[in-house]
């Protein structure tokens, strides 16, 4: 009897200490988790933009195509105002010309937060603070680019605090 008891005490333990595990947050992501090796910015070739939302936006698009190259390696991140307070972005890839939108609107940043959409020119990582499509939901979201699309690796919740 006592050794069952004993086993089933471990047994709890172990599941108990897995729970624990399980809700410690995980590290926030860096933008050193997420390399890329910066290329010299070339004329953009003609833009070929994937989807509606940045053929709706091309003007922006283009415009932004002149700066260097700030994001991901070889990437332009292209930003435009969506109304007040709200942002639109898009990644410029400088050697295809392959336009890739972000597939949402970002608003209602903290009011310490000047830049909602914050990125480097040697990584993928795009790190993403308020609230996506105008959602109730606000938060830091994590992103990692891979060319075609924005995977969310992580993200933290803000919105009941």
């Amino acid at each position: 009897m006592n050794r069952t008891f004993g086993i089933l005490t471990l047994l709890a333990a172990g599941t108990m200490s897995g729970i624990v595990c399980a809700q410690t947050p995980l590290r926030k992501p860096r933008f050193s988790d997420c390399p890329a090796a910066v290329k010299a910015k070339h004329a953009v070739p003609h833009l070929v933009f994937s989807d509606a939302r940045a053929r709706q936006y091309r003007s922006a698009i283009r415009e932004a195509s002149k700066q260097p190259v700030d994001f991901a390696g070889h990437y332009i991140l292209a930003q435009w105002g969506c109304g007040g307070g709200c942002v639109m972005a898009a990644a410029i890839d400088t050697t295809s010309g392959r336009v890739t939108s972000l597939p949402f609107s970002v608003s209602d940043w903290p009011l310490d937060v000047t830049q909602p959409l914050k990125y480097q020119a040697d990584s993928c990582l795009l790190v993403i603070r308020g609230s996506r499509n105008e959602s109730a939901e606000h938060g830091t979201y994590y992103y990692a680019f891979d060319g075609k699309r924005f995977n969310l690796r992580a993200s933290i919740d803000v919105s009941n605090h």
